[in-house]
C-alpha cells in the first residue's frame, strides 16, 4: 500500500449497504472513521465488527434530519465529510404525491446541504478540509417511475458543482485547500433499487393509469435489474477510496465503468 496520509473520516448513512462496507474499507486502510447511522440497530454490528477486526471505527446515531443529530458533528475532529446518507422513491410523476418528493428532497438534498454547511465552517476555519457527495448515474441520466430518487441526485449534481467551482475560487484567494467531490455510482445489488422501486406497486397496483399494466412493469423492471445491477461493489468502494486519498481529488468518480459508458451515450443521444 501506497504511503497515504491517514484522514479522519465522518461517514453519514454507514449503518448499511455501500456507506457500511466503505466505512469498513477505510478504516482497514488506516484511517480514522466515524461511521454514523440513522437507525439506532445498526451500531452494535458495526462495533462488532471493528472490535473484530481492530479497526479505528467510532459509531453513533447521527440523523441527518435532525438539528440536533447534526450539530453532533461540532464536537469531532474530522477532516473529510461523506455524505452518503439517502432514501428513495417511485412512481409515475403525474401521480405520486408531491409529499412523496418532498421526504426524498429533504434527506437527499436539503439535510445534505445543510450538515455541508456544518463541516464547511469548520473546514473553512482550519484552512482545509474534504467534502464528498453520493450522487448517482441516475443523476445523469433519468429512470422511468424513479423521478422523486433521480430528480434528488439531480440536484446533486447541480449543487455540488457549483460548490466544487466556489471552493476552487476560496482556494486560490485564501490560500486553502478544501475540496470537494461526488462519486456517481451505477447500479448494485445492494436492495436498495429494489426497496426503492417496490415502493410505488403499494399504490399503484390500486390506483394508477398504470394499474392495468403494473405486472408486466414489474416483470419488466426485475428483468432490467437482474440485468444491470452489479454484485461486485470493489469498483464502487474503490472510487471511496480514491476520493478520499487521492491528494488532490477530481470532481467525480464514477462505477461500474461499462454503466458509466452507457450513461454518457444516454446523455449524448437523450435517452
Amino acid at each position: 500500500m501506497k504511503n497515504i496520509k491517514k484522514r479522519k473520516i465522518l461517514i453519514t448513512g454507514s449503518g448499511s449497504g455501500l456507506g457500511k462496507m466503505a466505512a469498513i474499507k477505510l478504516a482497514q486502510r488506516g484511517h480514522i472513521v466515524y461511521a454514523t447511522t440513522k437507525y439506532s440497530n445498526q451500531i452494535e454490528d458495526i462495533k462488532n465488527i471493528a472490535k473484530k477486526e481492530n479497526l479505528n471505527i467510532t459509531t453513533f446515531k447521527l440523523d441527518i434530519l435532525l438539528e440536533e443529530d447534526r450539530n453532533k458533528i461540532l464536537d469531532i475532529d474530522f477532516d473529510t465529510l461523506i455524505n452518503n446518507a439517502a432514501i428513495g422513491d417511485s412512481g409515475s410523476v403525474t401521480e405520486i404525491r408531491v409529499d412523496r418528493f418532498e421526504n426524498v428532497f429533504e434527506t437527499n438534498v436539503f439535510s445534505n446541504i445543510k450538515i455541508s454547511q456544518i463541516a464547511l465552517k469548520k473546514f473553512i476555519e482550519i484552512g482545509s478540509g474534504k467534502i464528498i457527495f453520493l450522487s448517482s448515474l441516475a443523476g445523469k441520466v433519468s429512470i422511468p417511475f424513479l423521478a422523486p430518487y433521480c430528480a434528488s441526485k439531480f440536484a446533486i449534481e447541480g449543487f455540488t458543482s457549483s460548490l466544487y467551482k466556489e471552493l476552487k475560487l476560496l482556494n486560490k484567494l485564501k490560500h486553502y485547500n478544501i475540496q470537494c467531490a461526488v462519486i456517481e455510482p451505477g447500479a448494485y445489488a445492494t436492495g436498495f433499487n429494489k426497496e426503492n422501486n417496490e415502493k410505488k406497486y403499494i399504490w399503484m397496483s390500486e390506483n394508477s393509469y398504470f394499474s392495468p399494466y403494473v405486472d408486466k412493469i414489474k416483470i419488466y423492471e426485475e428483468k432490467i435489474w437482474n440485468f444491470i445491477e452489479s454484485k461486485n461493489y470493489k469498483s464502487i468502494i474503490k472510487q471511496y477510496i480514491r476520493a478520499v486519498e487521492d491528494v488532490k481529488c477530481k470532481h467525480r468518480y464514477t462505477a461500474p465503468k461499462l454503466q458509466a459508458f452507457a450513461t454518457k451515450l444516454g446523455i449524448i443521444f437523450e435517452l
